[in-house]
């Protein structure tokens, strides 16, 4: 019996040995493991503080390579991957320009004031075949014959059936296979573009999304016959690649639902609409539907950069005394130095004369006797007429003014003869001349007649339109050149106004 009873005692005891060796065990177990983790801990943070040299080793046999992390993700990219970084340039960009056989020698002197041929990318598209000159393969684009388009239905009793072909030229581009294409941009054999200009309003958008980008006529008429929805050919307009390839892939079968309408441009609008893309304005794309004087228009140009110039054959050179070309040609010299200030507007007041004064930048100055507020003088002066000549100023989808009949208020107006840059100074200087003499006037205060130039001064800005939109201010300096009005014009001074 005795020896029974201590069995269970030496059991107990038995078992709570081992159980103090388990949890020993445990606890050294556990011990370890921390340690481990500790030293994990701390050899990750010291790794953490390495990557900040942002420094990468690698060992190639017995080579040591080092390399940073820029460059390393840099060869990940590769190429094609960088060029989706790049930001939109020239070279991105292919023209397609609808020309005629008819017209060709003299429309193709328009083509050659702004095509950069080892630069620029672009087709004219022709009916037939025309004869060019030795040297205009240099001068111009490649010259290609469009398809035949006999099968597609034409019902407009006013049109050309041309109209289909040249709506068709984008798609028609587009299957020549052109690599890193962005924008296709559509003018005419008339359009002369700005393409510093063009290309600084293209990088606003986003070219791997579907954008279709022009802008309407001035005549308010054409805008209801055709659409105020509508990019005007002639002015100009963009598609994104990928709206072209969607426009390709479909609009064959759109053209043949359209047998009424009268030009390619409503064609192309007609297929947008059915795409569901709406027009993106940008008012620097002119059309020009109108007649006469241009100066109007460019002298008060909207905030806006200039783009595109259409239907010179049918207005007055933009330079008095000189054919349409050489007008054109005189203009391209501001443009070099500034294409980002031609055309703008600023305005100001000489308030020793109690004049007021309008700069349009590279193209003329103005000065009117007496005071006229800045909301008049942005407005354009019809010294032009609408597209259909019986219409008055009422159909004009904008402002206008009209010009003064009275003899004091006739301004005195100053046209860019000469434009250079002064690279010590970063600045511009210009002159202006003038070039009719204005009719006598007996009004009892300063005479304007003795200014015979004015000489603007302004530095160029290729950032102005990187910034909210505001017209650059003009100051008259003080002068001892008899006979010359000097104007500084730039970006408007802290708390500066328009102002008397």
């Amino acid at each position: 019996m005795k020896n029974n009873s201590k069995d269970p005692e030496h059991h107990f005891h038995s078992s709570w040995t081992f159980s103090k060796l388990m949890a020993f065990f445990f606890l050294l177990l556990s011990i370890s493991y921390l340690f481990y983790s500790l030293r994990f801990v701390s050899f990750s943070y010291k790794c953490d503080q390495n990557q900040n040299t942002h420094i990468s080793i690698t060992h190639v046999s017995d080579t040591t390579t080092t390399t940073t992390t820029s460059e390393v993700v840099k060869l990940e990219r590769g190429t094609e991957k960088e060029q989706a970084f790049e930001e939109t340039n020239i070279s991105h960009i292919v023209f397609g320009i609808g020309a005629s056989a008819k017209l060709w020698k003299q429309r193709k002197e328009y083509i050659k004031l702004w095509w950069r041929p080892n630069e620029m990318r672009g087709i004219v598209w022709l009916e037939q075949k025309v004869e060019n000159e030795s040297n205009d393969e240099n001068l111009l684009p490649p010259l290609k014959i469009s398809e035949d388009t006999s099968r597609f239905k034409y019902k407009n009793p006013k049109g050309h059936r041309s109209a289909i072909r040249i709506s068709r030229i984008v798609s028609e581009t587009l299957r020549l296979g052109m690599e890193n294409v962005r924008w296709f941009v559509m003018g005419d054999d008339d359009t002369v573009f700005v393409t510093e200009n063009l290309v600084k309003v293209l990088q606003k958008y986003d070219h791997n999304q579907f954008y279709y980008i022009g802008s309407s006529s001035e005549s308010h008429l054409q805008n209801i016959y055709f659409s105020y929805n509508m990019a005007y050919g002639g002015g100009g307009f963009a598609i994104s690649y990928p709206l072209a390839l969607a426009l390709e892939k479909m609009q064959d079968r759109c053209i043949q639902r359209y047998p009424g309408l009268y030009g390619s441009d409503d064609r192309i609008q007609a297929c947008m609409s059915e795409l569901g893309v709406p027009l993106t304005k940008e008012k620097g794309f002119h059309q020009f539907d109108v007649h006469g004087s241009l100066f109007g228009l460019l002298a008060a140009h909207p905030l806006t950069p200039l783009v595109s110039l259409h239907h010179l054959d049918l207005v007055e050179p933009i330079f008095p005394n000189m054919t349409r070309v050489h007008a054109l040609k005189q203009l391209k010299v501001p443009i070099k130095l500034d294409p980002a200030g031609i055309m703008q507007q600023s305005i100001c007041y000489d308030s020793t004369h109690k004049w007021t004064i309008s700069v349009s930048w590279g193209y003329a100055v103005q000065i009117f006797r007496g005071i006229f507020s800045a909301r008049e003088m942005e407005m354009p002066a019809r010294t032009f007429i609408n597209w259909y000549k019986r219409a008055d100023y009422t159909a004009y989808p904008f402002n206008t003014r009209p010009v003064s009949r009275h003899v004091c208020q006739k301004p005195f107006v100053y046209h860019m003869s000469t434009a250079l840059y002064d690279k010590g100074k970063n600045e511009t200087m210009s002159l202006y001349v003038r070039t009719q003499e204005n009719p006598a006037c007996n009004w009892k205060m300063a005479d304007p007649t003795q200014i015979r130039m004015v000489e603007l001064h302004k530095k160029p800005d290729p950032h102005l339109w990187d910034k909210s939109p505001r017209r650059n201010c003009c100051r008259v300096q003080r002068t001892k050149k008899k006979g010359t009005m000097v104007i500084d014009v730039g970006e408007c001074r802290e708390n500066e106004v328009i102002e008397l």
